[in-house]
């Protein structure tokens, strides 16, 4: 068995997420917040974590309990999975309503991005982590 790269991650007072390593290797990012403070520590964690991206990875960014979605939280997020590093991560972004779902989608198409990661934005957890479990190399 595969071990478990370190998760290298605290809680940190007045930052609005939390990270927990997925049984599959991936993590499970849950925001409550996507204040300027949040996106910021955020962005730092995941430019740090994919700097030692090593295999093929699946993470899922729960942001049902966000209220709202601004746009330089979707910028942050687009300019993170454009690292060539990326190449090797599924990501699940689950949202609380299909209007936030749309609101990403506006965004992340207006700017035509080539992100490295594969990425798809869901209203259901369940259909969510159905996308995830599925083998790797069936991208996206």
């Amino acid at each position: 068995m595969t071990e478990l790269k370190p998760l290298h991650w605290k809680p940190t007072p007045g930052i609005g997420y939390t990270v927990v390593r997925r049984p599959d290797g991936g993590m499970n990012l849950t925001f409550t917040d996507l204040s300027d403070a949040t996106i910021q520590h955020w962005l730092e964690f995941a430019q740090e974590h994919l700097l030692g991206a090593d295999r093929l990875t699946r993470n899922l960014y729960d942001l049902r309990q966000v209220k709202e979605i601004p746009e330089k939280a979707v910028r942050a997020a687009i300019i993170a999975n454009s690292d060539p590093a990326a190449r090797n991560i599924r990501l699940a972004v689950v949202v609380a309503s299909e209007e936030a779902a749309e609101g990403i989608r506006k965004i992340y198409y207006s700017v035509t991005p080539e992100t490295s990661a594969a990425i798809k934005i869901f209203t259901d957890l369940d259909e969510a982590e159905a996308w995830l479990s599925r083998p790797l190399d069936q991208l996206p």
